[in-house]
């Protein structure tokens, strides 16, 4: 089954972001919310949460987010 993964560990890696608690005080979206997007252990997502993500790091969709996973048809 396919899944859809956030990469936000990249992100922060690469913006040097080196808490949740850092991300969550500079976006103003909730711990819990991010900690979650972090540990890909979420089943929904404002659209709101994913446009201040990648307004933030200046990323596309396909950077903060992909489908992963068997392919089958």
């Amino acid at each position: 089954m396919r899944k859809v993964q956030f990469h936000l560990h990249v992100l922060m890696g690469k913006n040097r972001i080196k808490s949740i608690n850092d991300l969550a005080k500079k976006t103003g979206i909730s711990r819990p919310t991010l900690t979650k997007i972090y540990d890909n252990n979420t089943t929904r997502v404002d659209f709101e949460t994913i446009q201040t993500l990648c307004d933030f790091f200046d990323c596309k969709l396909s950077d903060l987010m992909s489908m992963e996973g068997d392919t089958e048809n």
